[in-house]
């Protein structure tokens, strides 16, 4: 059976803190999470920083730590536990669903070291670090060392591309005070949570980020995949920074066991 772990980093990280510059804080030096959204030079909402899912689960993700682990209802789980009737599966999307989840996902990329698909990077336990640049934002993935571009330069879609891509190619535009970024280009055996909700090379994603304030970053997630889905769909998702922090290195390969174990 394929097992998935959090990990706090924390308490995993062997980087010395080093306090984030120009952050807000307290009388009392702490950071104040509750401040202004900071904006760039141009005067745009700056996403820069170091992101973590919020945890909606009652366990703990280690042992005697303050690390609540994600529930199986969580989106990481099941990226449509928000949806009313859940997600709207095509037949054969949803009988694929349910073969996934009889396997124990041991199928999911994320189970056998390879890159993770947009929805689950999203909702995956362990943080990543936003880049912003005007032309250029580059997401750092702590989960198996990925890398996302998006492209702020104008640059259109690709049309007929043949390359698919884990991540797909992704362009991104300023909508007031709201990053919109689309992505085509995936691959047509996408899972876009441990469940294995599929995603097909059909897929249009796009996301719209909205940091609330110092602390908090929005993230509207819509779907719109008519090999799979009967109709487009949209969740949020919630995340929070992670001040005076790093990623760590990541390598999934160097220790991975788990496959030994897989139910056949």
């Amino acid at each position: 059976m394929a097992t998935f772990a959090a990990i706090s980093p924390a308490l995993s990280a062997q980087w010395p803190t080093y306090p984030t510059a120009k952050t807000p804080r307290t009388a009392g030096g702490q950071v104040d999470l509750a401040a202004p959204t900071p904006r760039t030079a141009d005067g745009k909402p700056d996403l820069s920083g170091i992101w973590e899912v919020i945890r909606t689960g009652t366990g703990q993700a280690i042992v005697g730590a303050d690390v609540p682990a994600l529930s199986r209802t969580s989106p990481f789980w099941n990226i449509g536990t928000t949806l009313e009737g859940g997600l709207p599966l095509r037949p054969w999307a949803a009988e694929l669903r349910a073969r996934r989840v009889a396997d124990h996902s041991k199928d999911n990329p994320d189970a056998h070291c390879l890159p993770l698909g947009l929805s689950q990077l999203h909702n995956h336990p362990q943080p990543r670090k936003i880049i912003q640049t005007p032309s250029l934002i580059v997401v750092l993935y702590e989960a198996n060392g990925g890398v996302r571009q998006i492209f702020m330069d104008g640059r259109p879609l690709p049309r007929n591309d043949p390359q698919p891509w884990w991540y797909g190619y992704s362009v991104g535009k300023w909508d007031g005070d709201t990053l919109v970024v689309e992505t085509t280009g995936l691959r047509d055996d996408g899972w876009l949570d441990v469940n294995g909700a599929p995603l097909t090379d059909a897929a249009t994603i796009t996301e719209r980020f909205r940091r609330v304030n110092y602390g908090s970053l929005e993230i509207q997630f819509t779907v719109d995949d008519s090999k799979a889905y009967t109709k487009p769909w949209t969740v949020k998702i919630n995340q929070r920074l992670l001040p005076d922090s790093d990623l760590i290195e990541f390598v999934c390969n160097e220790n991975e066991k788990s496959s030994l174990h897989y139910v056949k």
